[in-house]
């Protein structure tokens, strides 16, 4: 089992900065790759950015150069940093792990509203 705590979500401006953090606990020594998916109302969850156990990062083309992932292995914690954010960034936000023996493994997620 793998258990994953997100924070960092809230209101901002267009414009506007957030720093989401997800911790990972429990059998982390088998995550293959961590990342994050949001989902907007009636929408379908889709993929914003993730990061292999090799460091290979991918992300949304819609995001790209304004969102950054990261982790802190010491903290077995993954951050999205989301910069220039715009009101078609408002979901909500999970983090996910995978790994080939256990599968995904998914937050509760964290709400993120950019207002126009």
């Amino acid at each position: 089992q793998v258990q994953l705590v997100e924070s960092g979500g809230g209101l901002v401006q267009t414009g506007g900065s957030l720093r989401l953090s997800c911790a990972a606990s429990g059998s982390i020594f088998t995550i293959n790759s961590m990342g994050w998916y949001r989902q907007a109302p009636g929408k379908q969850r889709e993929l914003v950015a993730t990061i292999t156990s090799g460091d290979r990062i991918n992300y949304a083309d819609s995001v790209k150069g304004r969102f950054t992932i990261s982790r802190d292995n010491a903290k077995n914690t993954v951050y999205l940093q989301m910069n220039s954010l715009k009101p078609e960034d408002t979901a909500v936000y999970y983090c996910n792990s995978w790994s080939i023996s256990r599968g995904n493994y998914w937050g509760q997620g964290t709400q993120v509203t950019v207002s126009s």
